[in-house]
């Protein structure tokens, strides 16, 4: 892993900043519209879909009361959606049961989802994750594959392979700052990455070493990141090889009794001051 580097930040003080969901999960679409909107933010993610059995997550049907309050508050806002998640592409993965959601995400202005990929079939893997890409891009949205270190595409260079390899001009190689550091990823990796291959960034910070077993690896990322620029990754040096045209949002989940409101406050000043 890179130590982090003392540097002077990037001057990309016009960066259009977003917001992940997972940040505040509690906190239902709507409200969360407003408070991202309150903090700073551009635009927004949603989480749609259960990142695993259990998980909090919100259902926004095409037409529902729901889905038009939060694109009520979208517009009133005048912030955007700009992806969904999360969906984990396994050995069962059947791309046709997503349909419904892409839909609705579509009908509210989501450009992208967000998917991790755990089959060890990797025929599979990738002929699922192109079905999946060719799926989205029926309602004009694209995919990124995010590597997590307890899954199969445990690297980036995991991601960027199967993104590769699955030739759909919609797939994405998603960085988040937390996975890719602690499993391996240097800046000089998304320097290297093919010309549209990254579409989205997301950002955080994490102390102390890299965890070593799942548990703790999954622990780290629920509980155990800070926001950008308050700990020892090298996110700084991240900003300053943004891909051209990335989107760059932010994804620390509280953790401690703050306000959702104070958070969110929080992590855009954070970002903020880290970009120049």
């Amino acid at each position: 892993m890179e130590t982090r580097e003392e540097t002077t930040p990037a001057k990309t003080s016009a960066l259009s900043l977003g917001v992940a969901h997972f940040s505040a999960i509690d906190v239902e679409p709507a409200k969360f519209v407003s408070m991202a909107a309150a903090a700073g933010f551009s635009s927004i993610g949603l989480r749609l879909h259960p990142a695993f059995p259990g998980a909090p997550y919100y259902d926004l049907p095409a037409g529902s009361d729901a889905a038009r309050d939060v694109k009520a508050r979208l517009n009133g806002e005048g912030i955007s959606l700009y992806d969904i998640e999360f969906v984990v592409i396994g050995p069962d993965f059947n791309p046709a049961a997503l349909t419904s959601m892409l839909e609705a995400a579509s009908a509210l202005g989501a450009r992208r989802l967000s998917v991790c990929g755990d089959d060890p079939d990797r025929e599979r893997l990738v002929a699922n994750f192109a079905a999946l890409c060719d799926l989205a891009a029926t309602f004009g949205m694209g995919v990124d594959l995010e590597n997590m270190g307890w899954r199969t595409v445990a690297s980036f260079h995991d991601s960027l392979s199967i993104v590769q390899e699955s030739n759909r001009d919609n797939a994405g190689a998603l960085v988040d700052a937390l996975h890719f550091f602690r499993n391996g990823g240097q800046t000089k990796d998304v320097s290297a990455a093919p010309q549209g291959m990254i579409k989205s960034i997301q950002l955080c910070d994490a102390r102390g070493p890299a965890p070593r077993t799942a548990d703790q690896m999954v622990s780290e990322a629920r509980t155990g990141r800070f926001a950008p620029g308050l700990g020892e990754l090298p996110v700084a040096s991240l900003m300053r090889v943004l891909p051209a045209g990335a989107a760059v949002s932010v994804e620390v989940p509280i953790h401690s009794r703050q306000a959702p409101e104070e958070h969110l406050r929080h992590l855009h000043d954070a970002a903020r001051a880290l970009t120049g």
